[in-house]
């Protein structure tokens, strides 16, 4: 029996280090702030009469601009802090993840909504992981009799593990379609599309067709980090090239199976009307007697309407048997 892939145990989606907006954001304010101040104590920016005197010693006595390398250096890291923190910041719309990544390596997902705050060295990729459904186009396979069959699924599935679904795989939606390909191909060609007059199951019976490619291509596209919850067929139709024979095939197969029905129901009410008929006479009919009536019962119940059938009489059946003409 084939199994599915295994999936890598080592990759899992694990929480990343992520911090609330608002601690970011009063960062920045406080970043902001030390570079303003450190602009008024050098006298970079003019003072305001309005505004309490911030100014140096230096700058207040002069009236001219003091800069030193301690104030350089203070504004450089304020400006840093500020630059570092607005970098790192972002938005996470509901049902998106950001992965994060460095040089490759994994480093944790991000499922907090809303404003965050991450490492802005780490590399952030999106990935939905709301509640998807794809509607295949048509897919041509074959059925167990060999007969070309035309198929269109409805597959509702999601993102459930970001980290093997961006890591694992190149392309996860395009495994997925590839995955369909096949375990449509292969649960096909277990059963025959229609049973017609043949006992057994086949493909449009019940819910195990949808069921059975349901369980397929989910443990197919679990290692890939997706989860399927339904795989319904939305078609199911014989190929253009053979969809007329095959109607035709399957008419005569229903006009059979009727007909047969047809002939059990009148022998067994021919049956039982000469059983009543003996009854009620209480005589009972010889053997060629009740061959006869029960033919004549036939006739009257399967003939078509409107066509006169002619029944030989018992004594020139005979007479045929004994070889005299009738």
């Amino acid at each position: 029996t084939r199994r599915p892939p295994r999936a890598d145990q080592a990759l899992r989606e694990r929480r990343a280090t992520a911090l609330p907006g608002w601690i970011a954001l009063l960062a920045v304010l406080i970043g902001v702030a030390g570079v303003l101040f450190v602009l008024l104590r050098t006298g970079v920016l003019p003072h305001w009469d309005v505004l309490p005197d911030l100014r140096g010693s230096a700058a207040r006595e002069s009236g001219r601009v003091e800069v030193d390398a301690q104030s350089i250096a203070a504004a450089a890291a304020a400006g840093l802090l500020v630059v570092f923190t607005l970098a790192g910041l972002l938005a996470n719309a509901g049902g998106e993840t950001r992965v994060l990544t460095r040089w490759g390596r994994y480093r944790g997902t991000v499922r907090r909504t809303g404003l965050v705050w991450v490492n802005p060295l780490l590399r952030r990729r999106r990935v939905d992981v709301r509640l998807r459904h794809w509607r295949s186009e048509s897919v041509r396979v074959v059925d167990r009799t060999g007969t070309p069959i035309v198929v269109r699924l409805l597959i509702v599935w999601r993102v459930k593990d970001t980290a093997r679904a961006l890591l694992a795989i190149e392309d996860h939606e395009s495994y997925l379609r590839e995955q369909v390909q096949a375990v449509l191909t292969r649960t096909a060609s277990t059963l025959p599309c229609d049973s017609n007059a043949a006992p057994g199951p086949a493909l449009r019976d019940g819910q195990w067709f949808a069921d059975e490619l349901t369980r397929a291509l989910a443990a197919e596209v679990a290692p890939a980090g997706l989860e399927v919850y339904s795989v319904q067929p939305l078609a199911l139709d014989y190929a253009p090239e053979v969809a007329e024979s095959m109607r035709r095939r399957r008419l005569a197969d229903l006009d059979a199976g009727l007909r047969t029905v047809l002939v059990d129901d009148a022998v067994e009410a021919a049956a039982l009307a000469v059983r009543r008929l003996e009854r009620a006479t209480a005589h009972e009919l010889d053997l060629a007697a009740r061959s006869a009536l029960m033919e004549q019962l036939l006739v009257a119940f399967v003939a078509p309407a409107g066509v006169a059938a002619s029944v030989p009489s018992p004594a020139s059946r005979a007479g045929r048997k004994e070889g005299r003409p009738a």
